[in-house]
């Protein structure tokens, strides 16, 4: 506490200061920490724990990010061929953990599903991309058009508040680019990911419009489900949006809720010292003395942060806009912001996954990405009523 009041007064960098101290965040404390009862919690299963056959059934990602939706996919023992991405730095992020993987996007090529002609030229010379094709296709426009939590960083009086979906020049059309790969393709399933907002947007009459293109193409639709992430053993209250489609009469129904939730205490306590992509925000001593008042569940409503429950699924990870990565939470034991890798762990990616470029782009790698967990159930549902019946399965 005298450190940081002397920060304070003789305006020193508490970065520098904690570095000349042999400090780091860590040691630092929260003024309170009440020692309450923890609630019912499941224990945390990673996707680790998850050793699913190898069934071969192939798996083509379109907007793959980071690769939550491919983690999740190969998990559950289905054949990746290949992942769409524009972004750079995500493209370099899935060829350093996965070599042997087909990326389709920068350096080699744009990664732009817009470039129709393009992607499906390269689709097509791909070995086991067949038309119709007997895997799945799945993808995840870009949300921000459709997000209210994008559009709560601008003012509400400003150009960019109000959601402007499907009229957004670079993203808002992107769900009909992957209408047309699908249409095109026939992939016997699809799974489409996007916010909750895609639901409300012009009435809902574009999404109407999209699914009304893909019923007419043969296929078999779900309701859309809005779906909460802490539903399905992730420790992070995160609802998406997931739409289902079949080339068949068979329905589907994404799988049953697990319970109790996972507390974001029993990820986040484990130690990270050493793990890659360990990056925290440096603060401010003003800052750090405001947060280590706040009890658990609290917000500094000055920097806008909230103190996690550790006995509690954790809020929701935010990945930023276009410039900077999001505000990540305060750490529910020390009175500092959560680092990259504590984010990654909420969203359930393992901690031998590593996030390429600055840590303000990893941010927003793993603020965007499907938590794979999440994406690994709705993958085994899938093979389990739509694939099962003709079982190619070899465990490994």
């Amino acid at each position: 506490m005298a450190m940081l009041h002397r920060c304070l007064t003789q305006q020193l960098d508490l970065h520098q200061e904690l570095q000349r101290l042999g400090l780091t965040y860590d040691d630092l404390k929260y003024r309170i920490s009440p020692s309450i009862v923890a609630a019912d919690s499941s224990p945390y299963l990673p996707l680790e724990h998850f050793n699913a056959c190898s069934h071969g059934v192939p798996v083509v990602s379109f907007f793959a990010g980071a690769g939550g939706l491919d983690l999740g996919f190969t998990a559950a023992g289905f054949q990746h061929l290949a992942a769409i991405e524009i972004n750079p730095l995500c493209c370099q992020t899935l060829r350093l953990n996965y070599p042997t993987w087909r990326i389709i996007g920068p350096p080699q090529h744009s990664g732009d599903v817009r470039d129709r002609e393009t992607i499906a030229t390269l689709l097509q010379a791909i070995p086991g991309m067949t038309i119709p094709f007997a895997g799945v296709f799945v993808g995840g426009p870009p949300c921000q058009p459709f997000s209210v939590a994008a559009n709560q960083r601008f003012s509400k009086q400003g150009l960019h508040f109000k959601r402007v979906g499907f009229a957004d020049q670079d993203y808002g059309n992107l769900l009909f680019d992957f209408v047309w790969y699908i249409e095109v393709f026939k992939p016997k399933v699809f799974l489409l990911e996007n916010v909750a907002g895609l639901l409300k947007i012009d009435h809902g009459q574009q999404l109407s419009a999209a699914l009304t293109h893909l019923v007419a193409a043969g296929y078999t639709i779900t309701q859309p489900r809005v779906i909460n992430a802490a539903d399905y053993g992730v420790p992070q209250n995160r609802s998406r949006l997931f739409i289902v489609g079949q080339r068949s009469s068979h329905t589907f129904s994404f799988p049953p809720a697990c319970s109790p939730p996972v507390s974001c205490g029993q990820v986040l306590q484990s130690p990270v010292q050493g793990l890659t992509n360990h990056v925290t925000r440096t603060h401010h001593a003003a800052s750090i003395l405001r947060y280590m008042e706040l009890a658990y569940g609290e917000r500094d409503q000055l920097g806008r942060v909230d103190r996690l429950h550790p006995h509690l699924p954790a809020k929701t990870v935010i990945s930023g806009g276009s410039t900077g990565g999001g505000r990540s939470h305060l750490h529910p034991f020390v009175p500092r912001t959560l680092s990259v890798r504590e984010s990654a762990r909420l969203q359930t990616f393992p901690d031998s996954f590593v996030f390429c470029g600055p840590s303000s782009r990893q941010f927003t790698q793993v603020g965007n990405a499907v938590p794979p967990l999440l994406a690994f159930h709705c993958a085994r549902a899938i093979y389990t009523q739509l694939y099962a019946s003709g079982d190619r399965s070899t465990c490994h």
